[in-house]
């Protein structure tokens, strides 16, 4: 009807009682259409991650499941402003995009936020700090824990390149490549589980990139 979908899910815990919606048909819709038609711009909003208390149902990071599926996005902001400016470009996208917003981030962020429209590109990780001997690279809440760290490993003379990534699905490999060969050295930071989490993915198509530059 040439209206954008936008639906929440209250927490990102619930979501996957929609898992075979998401995954099978609205990724796949565009393809099976022969590119004929898409999901009218879906746009699926949840707060997703830890908060501190809750429990198992009010705490998990789910975003490395959906970052198995062609034909979806995952994009994930680190404060106010960035989550309207990536809300933006995600509800005019074309494709289906799952927008994980930090639990954390809606009592504890404090920022000003324009009240204009204005657009943050998807699939275009940022360098928050620029360093030298060490990339670091995280997205949503977990910036804030990897701030933290710079600042401390600045004390002792350690020089840290942070990157928030921001969209996970397509990320943004050139840039996350560029800093590490510029450093030598990387870790990943992320609050979901180890064991196929997506921090998992990035380490292993860094090391396959730049192994003749990775620092022993």
């Amino acid at each position: 009807m040439g209206n954008r979908a936008i639906a929440e899910i209250q927490f990102a815990d619930y979501i996957f009682p929609a898992f075979d919606q998401i995954v099978n048909e609205a990724a796949k819709f565009r393809y099976r259409s022969g590119n004929q038609f898409n999901c009218g711009g879906l746009t699926i909003r949840s707060p997703y991650g830890a908060v501190g208390h809750g429990g198992h149902y009010h705490s998990q990071s789910p975003e490395a499941f959906f970052c198995h599926v062609p034909g979806l996005k995952v994009v994930i902001p680190r404060s106010p402003r960035q989550a309207k400016g990536l809300l933006l470009s995600c509800i005019r996208d074309p494709n289906p995009v799952l927008f994980f917003e930090p639990k954390w981030l809606y009592r504890l962020a404090v920022e000003e936020v324009p009240e204009h429209d204005y657009m943050l590109p998807l699939s275009e990780a940022e360098v928050i700090r620029e360093g030298s001997d060490i990339t670091l690279v995280g997205w949503g809440a977990q910036l804030s824990v990897l701030e933290q760290a710079c600042d401390a490993a600045a004390k002792e003379g350690v020089s840290c390149e942070l990157i928030d990534l921001k969209t996970l699905i397509p990320w943004d490999r050139e840039t996350v490549e560029a800093s590490v060969k510029k450093t030598g050295r990387l870790l990943v930071s992320h609050e979901a589980p180890v064991t196929g989490g997506f921090g998992a993915e990035i380490s292993s198509s860094i090391t396959e990139r730049c192994f003749l530059r990775v620092c022993a």
